[in-house]
């Protein structure tokens, strides 16, 4: 069965999603339920062949991204997001990851040694490996229930052509229950059925045959209905989630934050950064976020958008001062990072260092 997702009783809950024509703007329609948003993305399957670990074996969730990077130098590293081990092989030296490749992976027929790590500590390395894509399956069906048709809908449906019934493209805005803008999603929807809605008279269920563009993870779907009732009213609702649930929580926090206006402060304000939490770096951005914008607030999601953050236009003006509390866990947990050709390097001082060039003074406490 697909999982739904129930609209609340506000405003957002009544008219959650809005499916909007991408090139022009103009509404297909609102609705306040989805069938079909949170489902599983197509992985793919890697055999390390003559895994030797580094350390500690490789089980269960590795990590939100984790690098396989040529021995030879020879090409550029590659990621795999959200990466699993599915442990060795019986009667094999082979490793089995699991995991959503950015962009297209490996070179073609790239099959020469590799070493991995997960951006804080390498893993282990291969001799050879091979990768497995995920067979072809037909689209799944994201089912819009209860939805009020626009116009353009209307005839589209009454000329029922197989071009009137291509939307082509289409993005799916998601709201929260107060009907701020949440975040979306990229559809290329072909309709496939409607029909009269139980939801009400002149609503109509719609049946999308489409190519979504990141669906949302199961593990990440209390995240979302966490969200989608409001921004969280007290920091730190994140610091109880293990690493790929902060992941999902800064993702959300990211795409309402870049959609919500954030009229700056003035100069000399002083932000207070509660340190005690930061054990990963989904969580050094969530804390800075929050110290910068309140609950809930964004202030970057890598070092690159924070330093894009001090130039204005998200809450801060230059100067301020920054008050980290409990610097300490920060250290240990960040001061050993890689980069993704696995270089070393200490993140909480590279932040500290682009604070400082954007005119933020850090002070510890």
């Amino acid at each position: 069965m697909i999982p739904t997702v129930h609209g609340g009783g506000g405003h957002g809950g009544q008219g959650r999603y809005v499916l909007t024509e991408s090139e022009h703007g103009h509404i297909w329609g609102v609705c306040a339920e989805v069938e079909g948003l949170f489902r599983e993305p197509r992985r793919s399957t890697y055999e390390l062949f003559g895994w030797v670990p580094d350390g500690a074996g490789v089980r269960g969730w590795v990590g939100c991204r984790v690098w396989l990077v040529p021995e030879d130098r020879t090409t550029d590293p590659w990621l795999l997001e959200d990466a699993e081990s599915l442990g060795q092989r019986s009667r094999t030296d082979a490793l089995v990851l699991t995991g959503v490749d950015d962009h297209m992976g490996p070179p073609e027929g790239y099959r020469a040694p590799v070493r991995l790590h997960d951006g804080n500590r390498w893993l282990g390395s291969c001799r050879e490996f091979t990768r497995v894509l995920p067979e072809e399956q037909a689209a799944p069906s994201l089912v819009l229930r209860g939805l009020s048709p626009g116009d353009r809908l209307r005839q589209a449906l009454a000329k029922g052509t197989r071009r009137a019934l291509d939307l082509d493209e289409a993005w799916l805005e998601i709201r929260d229950d107060s009907g701020e803008p949440l975040t979306d999603r990229l559809l290329r929807p072909r309709i496939r059925e409607w029909r009269p809605s139980a939801h009400g008279p002149d609503l109509i269920d719609l049946e999308l045959g489409d190519e979504l563009d990141r669906p949302v993870p199961g593990y990440a779907r209390p995240i979302w209905d966490r969200w989608l009732v409001g921004p969280p009213e007290a920091p730190g609702a994140w610091a109880g989630l293990d690493t790929r649930q902060r992941e999902a929580w800064l993702e959300l926090v990211l795409e309402r934050g870049c959609r919500l206006q954030h009229p700056d402060g003035p100069a000399g304000q002083l932000y207070e950064l509660d340190g005690r939490h930061i054990t990963d770096e989904p969580s050094l951005y969530l804390a800075l976020g929050e110290a910068v914008n309140g609950p809930g607030g964004y202030f970057g999601g890598c070092v690159d958008a924070l330093a894009d953050c001090l130039e204005g236009n998200f809450g801060y003006t230059a100067p301020a001062t920054l008050r980290w509390r409990d610097v300490a866990t920060a250290r240990e947990h960040l001061s050993h990072a890689l980069t993704p050709e696995g270089e070393p390097y200490d993140l909480v001082s590279l932040v500290l260092e682009v604070l400082s060039e954007g005119r933020m003074r850090v002070t510890f406490a």
